[in-house]
């Protein structure tokens, strides 16, 4: 069975990027211009795991997070979130979020990085 994702994020560069990592590694994806679509979607679709940018429109990242650990059904979902800088104002971890990873650093590395997290904790269980 193929893992599943939601990909949440107002650059359509990201959008994209984030999406075509995710289903080269056989993730079925779904995505997102914001947060509030992000949620519609959640009514709809169970993802396994959440990548959702921090700084949006209509709903930002850290209560489109906030929202979905409000959720029952998504307190196994794995939720990643993509930041501005490291070292910016953007704070290290995010209340509810598993993983947060910067844009000025290797995307494609760092998503790499967390998926083998994401993976190892998953098979300790």
């Amino acid at each position: 069975m193929p893992q599943t994702a939601l990909v949440v994020d107002d650059s359509l560069l990201i959008r994209h990027a984030v999406r075509r990592f995710l289903e080269d590694r056989g993730y079925t994806v779904e995505v997102a211009c914001d947060g509030l679509e992000g949620l519609a979607i959640l009514n709809r679709f169970t993802p396994a795991l959440i990548v959702t940018d921090l700084m949006m429109p209509k709903l930002s990242g850290a209560d489109f997070v906030r929202e979905v650990r409000r959720r029952p059904a998504f307190t196994n979902t794995h939720i990643l979130v993509v930041a501005g800088r490291r070292g910016s104002t953007a704070p290290a971890t995010i209340e509810g979020a598993d993983h947060v990873i910067y844009k000025d650093i290797d995307l494609v590395e760092q998503l790499t990085a967390t998926l083998d997290q994401i993976a190892i904790a998953g098979a300790a269980l």
